[in-house]
This record gives structure tokens, sequence and C-alpha cells, in this order.
């Protein structure tokens, strides 16, 4: 905990933004740093509670420890409370930025609306630690002759790269794409985390001895049975990155892309990377002068909107089929669990027009060129309501509805009916791995993040790559100090 009266004397206080008006004009980050003593001032609002929920099952997946680093800040002793945050999260500086924060959603003050400001903490810690000289190679002073491949270079890969390497095993990640991070690095916008960040960790893994093999696709490329070979372990960590179909007519015409395509391009552009990427269309989409539509009502959506409005789009909306959110939850229902209530996005707060329980029926065009998205109002079941049709004027349209599972051009393929393939409630597919052990029905193969889960938040990655790494060294060495 932080100060025994912090919560009662400090009112809650996080880091502001670049007006709206300047921070659409490009694509760096835009969060406008707190200073030490105000982030020592919010961490001193973490009160002696008894029972800390953010750090539990509700709050935080990779259980950081939240309360002692908030009363190591709150009492100036940064270099200890990096270290304290560093034990359960390799990468604080991408969860700082880019988790939706369900930690703040379960913390005891959350019952009054003004949870401590905890991911504003933790963001200021992870960069502390780079200006103080702390985010440094930790090599194993031991070698343990064993060798492990991981598939694919987003946040669980990189977690069980990083700490697999740490035990001195031999560690080679393969990244089909020309840079490590994922969708981390082509899927979140640069406004929102900018990828020197990424490229940071990756110096101190290759200092660790982590080696990475870009523009390398396996299953393609390289079988995952020559992997298997050359290694003592293999950890599939390839993601959850299909689109789901939306079964909307007229995707056809010119102009309606899936959401993806368009951030991959972006991101790419920004890098100064060539826009040709493995498994997406690579003709040029962008929405400069243009009436955009967006289909969806989360995460992927909203970063659509965002790189939309830095693109030059005239005009942005965006269609959730769910009623409007309550603007507070009912929270003896819910607390300590997320709620669902409106919630806004820095995105959205630059000038999207949100329709809520609207129904896109279809898109219509023009000589096969999209003019605008025919919509109407449904009810609580989803259910069209007749009489309420309308058209939205759109000459892009961006259908954002979520993923579907891997691409089955690569590992599955490669593998067939080697590897055991799930298929959820809503037909999305995933890998099978129990949570106990992440051991897939191939032998030597684990699986860890989206591609065994599903789609879901940078820190649950982080918590399967780290999960897995510790029974993939327990397996090969019989024994682990790795933490679960």
């Amino acid at each position: 905990m932080g100060k025994v009266t912090g919560f009662l004397e400090i009112d809650r206080q996080v880091a502001k933004y670049q007006p709206a008006s300047d921070r659409v004009r490009h694509f760096k980050e835009f969060t406008i740093p707190m200073s030490d003593s105000e982030v020592v001032k919010q961490a001193a609002r973490c009160m002696d509670c008894g029972i800390p929920f953010c750090h539990g099952p509700s709050g935080c997946p990779i259980h950081n420890q939240i309360p002692d680093w908030n009363d190591l800040v709150f009492n100036n002793n940064w270099e200890e409370a990096i270290r304290n945050l560093h034990s359960t999260n390799n990468f604080p500086e991408f969860t700082g930025r880019i988790c939706p924060a369900p930690c703040e959603e379960a913390c005891t003050l959350n019952l009054e609306d003004i949870p401590v400001a905890i991911k504003t903490v933790e963001q200021a810690l992870a960069d502390k630690a780079y200006d103080m000289g702390y985010v440094v190679p930790q090599p194993s002073d031991t070698k343990t002759g064993k060798s492990v491949a991981v598939i694919g270079s987003g946040p669980a890969g990189m977690a069980a790269a990083q700490q697999l390497v740490r035990v001195g095993h031999d560690v080679h990640v393969y990244e089909r794409e020309s840079a490590a991070g994922g969708l981390m690095r082509y899927g979140i916008p640069d406004f929102k985390m900018e990828k020197h960040y990424i490229d940071k960790r990756v110096a101190q893994m290759e200092g660790e001895g982590v080696v990475f093999h870009y523009d390398v696709h396996i299953g393609v490329d390289k079988t995952v049975d020559a992997l298997r070979e050359e290694h003592d372990a293999v950890v599939y960590c390839g993601g959850s990155e299909k689109p789901r179909d939306a079964g909307i007519p007229g995707v056809e015409f010119t102009g309606v892309h899936d959401a993806m395509p368009f951030l991959v391009q972006q991101n790419k552009r920004v890098a100064r990377e060539n826009i040709d990427s493995v498994g997406w269309p690579s003709e040029p989409i962008l929405a400069g002068a243009k009436h955009v539509v967006v289909v969806g009502g989360g995460d992927t959506a909203s970063d659509c909107v965002g790189t939309a409005f830095r693109q030059g789009a005239v005009k942005v909306t965006q269609l959730d089929i769910r009623p409007q959110p309550p603007i507070r939850e009912d929270k003896m229902a819910v607390w300590p669990f997320w709620a669902t209530k409106m919630r806004t996005s820095s995105s959205q707060a630059e000038g999207a027009v949100r329709e809520f329980q609207v129904g896109t029926l279809e898109f219509v065009g023009e000589n096969g060129i999209l003019t605008g998205v025919k919509c109407c109002q449904v009810d609580e079941k989803r259910n069209p309501v007749v009489g309420t049709e309308f058209i939205i004027k759109a000459d892009l349209a961006f259908i954002a509805i979520g993923f579907r599972g891997p691409f089955e051009n690569g590992v599955l393929q490669d593998l067939g009916d080697r590897l055991d393939i799930g298929v959820d409630g809503r037909g999305s597919t995933y890998v099978k791995a129990e949570e106990s052990d992440y051991r897939t029905s191939v032998d030597d193969v684990w699986a860890a993040g989206d591609v065994r889960r599903g789609q879901s938040l940078v820190v649950w990655a982080i918590r399967e790559g780290r999960q897995a790494a510790h029974d993939i060294d327990k397996q090969l060495m019989g024994t682990t100090i790795l933490p679960w």
C-alpha cells in the first residue's frame, strides 16, 4: 500500500493527452507524462484494502504485485519498484500502454469510481527503468545444452523466449514478418505504442542470447518437423489473426476491407517498410478525403477510427450492434470483474460518430465501387426493426468484428491431423493445449497466447508465454526455477 490516508487526501489523476486537433496530425504517442512527484502522489492512494483484488485473478492475469510497487514508489524507492514490477512482467512498457487495465476495474476504490491510477504508475515505472539504465541484458551464467524454438514473436513468444534464455537454454525465435512484435508491432497503431520499445526489448533479448530469424514462415518456408529435429522443444505462439466473417452482402465492392490489413499497412508506412505482408492484401488502403464507416465496437475498430482520422478522413462513423451501455455499472453486480459500461477511447474522442444498436444490412455501391452502408436499428436480440433502414455515405468501410483463429496456411496446415484443433461457441478455432502445461497433441510442441486461448489481451499473452516457459524448462530439466 502507499500512504495510509492517501486515498482520502489525494484525488485520482491520470496522464493527460495532447489536444485532439494536434494529435491527429501525427502517428506518435500523444500521452503527456506525469512528473515523478505526481506519480508518487498517485501511488500514495493505494489503500490498505485487506484483499488486493487488483493483482488477483479478476484483476491482473500476470499477478503484478501492485500494492508492493505502489508502496515502493510512494517511498521513492524506484529501483526496487522497477525490480518488483519486472519480476512478474517482462514488458511493462507494453502493458502500461496498451493493456485496458482490468486491475483498475478490480481496485477497491473503483467502488467509488476513483480507482488507483495503476496503469499510469506502471507506465511511469517502465519508462523510468529505461531512463535509469536498468533495462539491460541478463544472460544466464550457465548453459543447459538444451535448445528451444519459438514460433512467433508476439508478446507470448517474446515472453517465453526471454524466460527460457535466462535459465540457460539456447532459444531461437522464428518470425514470418521482417521484424519482431507480431500484432503488437503491426496491428497496434504507433500513436498507442511506438515501436522503438519493441526494438529495445529485442536488443535486450539478443544480448541475453536469443536468436531471431525473420522472414521465415514456419509451415511454408520451414516445416515444424524440421524444427523438432533441430530443437528439444517447440512453442507455437502464432496468434489469432484470421478475421471473423461478417456475412454482410456487398463485401466484394472496392472500398470494403477487413480491419487488419488497413492497420498493418499504416504501421509499415510509419516504419518505412514495404506494405506487402504475408497473409494480407497488398493494394494500398488509404482514408484520406473519404467518408469512412467502421463496423464493430471493439479495440480494433477504435484503432481504425484513429488511423483514419490521421490519414485525413472527412468523417468517420462507427457502428456497434450492441445497445449503448450504461454510464455507470452496477458495482455490486460486477465488481471486481471487468464491467460493461460506456467507454470512450482516445480515437473515438477525436470526432467519431458512434451509432449503437445498429445492424449492418449490406454494403451498397455503383460500378463495383462502395458508395454507402445500408443499416437498420435492431432490437435487444439483434433482430432488424422493420422500417428503420437507412444508408450512411461511405467511400471506405472496415469490418472489425474480431478474429476467428490462426491462419491455416502455416503450422496448422503443416501438422494437419496430428495437431488437435478446438472450436469455440462462436466458431473460432484454437490449438488445444491445457492451461496446466500448454502441451499440444504433438510431442515436444507447446502452444501459448492467442493461438491457444483465442483473441485476448497482451497481458494474457505474456502470462501464457511465461507459464509455457515454466513447463518447458521443467520438462527439459526435471525441475525449474521459473515462476508460474
